[in-house]
This record gives C-alpha cells, structure tokens and sequence, in this order.
C-alpha cells in the first residue's frame, strides 16, 4: 500500500491508469488531489514554445468527453456546494482551466470528473459515462496527478513504479515494459528507470509521478493546482511540458490554476467560478481577461499586462488588451513608434 493513503479511502495505490483498487464506488471517498512540484533547474528562464490554436491539429472530430451541470454536493460538515450557471464541457483536444478562489469547488469538481464522489443531483458524464457509477470503465482513460508526487509512488524502482498501472491491468511483461520505456523517453528520464523512487530529487518524482499517470496514454488529464509553490522557471518547464503532450498526444486537459497570468500560454477556454461552485463566466483567454472587473470581483487578480493596457485605454489611447508580457511589448513599442500627436490624445 502506499504511503499516504488512507484505508478510508479505498485506494491502495497512487495515481495513473490502474492505480485505484477500491472495492467499489462507496468504499473510495473523496480522496483529493495534491500540489505538483517541479524543480527550477538552472540557466536562464526558458520561453514555452509556440502551439497552434485549439482545432489546427491534433484534436480530432469535435466530441464531448466531459460534461458537468446543476451539480449538488454536500460534505459531512455542512459545507454545500452546487455547480450551476454555464455547463462545464471539453472536447476532445481542449485545455480547459478552471479558475476560482479557495473554496469555489475545483477540487470538489474534479473528484466528481474521478469518479471520487456521488454527486446529490446533476449531470456528470466522462466519455460519455456515469464516472462514479462506471469509475472502472473510465479509469483507463484518465490521467491525473495528486499535488505531492510523494503520495504517488507506489513501488521501489521508478521502472515498478511507472509499470504498474500496467501490470494492474494484467498486460503482458513485455508490453509493460515497452510502455514504461516509451513514457520514460517522452519524459527524458530513461536515465532514472533502475533508480530507487523515494531517493530521487522533488522535480525527479514529480516526472516520475507524470508518468505513471500517463503511461496507459489516457485521453484526459486533470491536473489540481499545478503551479502552486512553483518559482517562475518551473511554471514555464510546466507549460512547456504540457503544451508538447498536448502536441504531440493531443491530449485534453482540464487544470484548476491560481497563477492567471499562464493561462494564455497554454489554455483554450477559461471557466470563473465563484464561491460556492457557480459558473460566473466562460470564454477564451482574451474574453476573460478582457474585464478585468470580473476577476476582481471574484477576488482573481487579473494579468498585470492586461492591467497596464486597460488603465492605458481608459486615458483614451486605443490599443487591445495583452494577454502576454510579449504582446505587451508589441502594444507598448506601437505607441512609442508614433508621434505623441498621432499616439496620444491631447491632455484635457
């Protein structure tokens, strides 16, 4: 059993495809995902490489996976929450980020998505299914990732342990073996295969835990707080990384983030929740970071970029509002090209 998890639960292993072993749905309790740490590494802060927009490649047919309406859920102290306003969906193909202060639910959401909670009342379907109801069905195509990769290593070596969602679902050695070290190449850690798992670095087991969340090539990745606790350059690493599975898999993804500034890097629809689980909002990054009023009001904190070029339009200078520190350079070296005359309107 690893360590961490609590018999309460019904879950005698970490994460990945094949991880959970619970009984049946009434033994397995809300679980909960953990933060994701990654080291920062040296040199100079890297820049997350580009990425067609949602749709130009790589997505496939236009297809629900995952739908979540008027959902009802209350905890055993009282604490209620209940999802409504817009229908939460991702289709195939799409990065969907969730953005709520403490207590809106995402956690709660994605334990619902998991198959983790019976919701009261409400519509929560994953490909199609009942996730809590069929949780066997849907487990071999979701892949999550707890916040501490600690509680997600569940054997000795990080060969077993990226191995056993696998041997779990009673493949063949060799074809295991063949998926630990294909995953392990996409991850660039074939170097650490026969290394033992709890002795490795925090960004080392934080790969290691990736893996074996992705290793049966699951359709969905749901990620809970990703960036949280990461310095600059582990955020972009990060956004790097799942914007090369994203690429190269076509992987859908739905992640709950506090750090707003790195949705544009990475993100196709953004979702506001407000305390207490209701959808306030739903739109493209620049849709929603196009009123910055909204975030304040659900105390977000909007971009600072879009921040400078909304104070700036509101002196009267007509420019869109950035969404990235680059865009803000393009915006900012445009008004500086022109005259003051042609940039800028006469004081008052």
């Amino acid at each position: 059993m690893a360590a961490g998890f609590p018999r309460a639960h019904g879950l005698v292993a970490g994460p990945g495809d094949g991880r959970f072993r619970g009984r049946g749905p009434a033994e397995r309790g809300p679980g909960g995902l953990q933060r994701l740490l990654v080291d920062a590494g040296d040199g100079p802060l890297p820049r997350p490489r580009d990425l067609p927009a949602f749709g130009e490649r790589g997505c496939g047919p236009v297809e629900l996976i995952v739908r979540l309406k008027d959902v009802k859920f209350t905890y055993p102290d009282g604490t209620a929450l209940h999802f409504t306003g817009e229908e939460l969906t991702v289709r195939r193909g799409e990065r969907v980020a969730l953005l709520g202060q403490n207590g809106s639910g995402k956690t709660t959401l994605f334990q619902h998505l998991l198959g983790l909670l019976r919701p009261e009342s409400g519509l929560v379907e994953v490909f199609g299914l009942n996730p809590y109801r069929d949780f066997d069905k849907i487990r071999p195509r979701i892949g999550f990732l707890f916040q501490d990769p600690d509680r997600q290593i569940v054997a000795p070596t990080v060969r077993d342990d990226i191995g056993f969602g696998p041997r779990n679902q009673g493949l063949p050695p060799a074809e295991v073996d063949r998926l630990v070290r294909e995953v392990a190449a996409e991850l660039r850690i074939e170097h650490l295969l026969d290394r033992l798992a709890h002795y490795l670095s925090g960004g080392e087991r934080l790969k290691v835990a990736l893996a074996g969340a992705l290793v049966m090539r699951p359709e969905l990745l749901i990620l809970d707080e990703p960036f949280e606790g990461l310095d600059a350059a582990s955020r972009v690493e990060l956004v790097d990384l799942l914007n090369r599975l994203h690429r190269e898999r076509g992987l859908s993804f739905i992640v709950s983030v506090h750090e707003v500034s790195l949705a544009p890097l990475f993100i196709d629809t953004i979702y506001v929740l407000s305390r207490g689980g209701r959808f306030v909002a739903k739109g493209s990054p620049r849709e929603i970071f196009g009123r910055p009023e909204l975030l304040v009001e659900h105390r977000l904190e909007p971009p600072v970029v879009g921040l400078i070029c909304q104070r700036l339009r509101a002196r009267g200078f007509d420019i869109p509002i950035a969404l990235t520190a680059d865009e803000a350079v393009e915006v900012l070296a445009g008004l500086l090209a022109g005259s003051p005359a042609g940039s800028r309107p006469p004081d008052p």
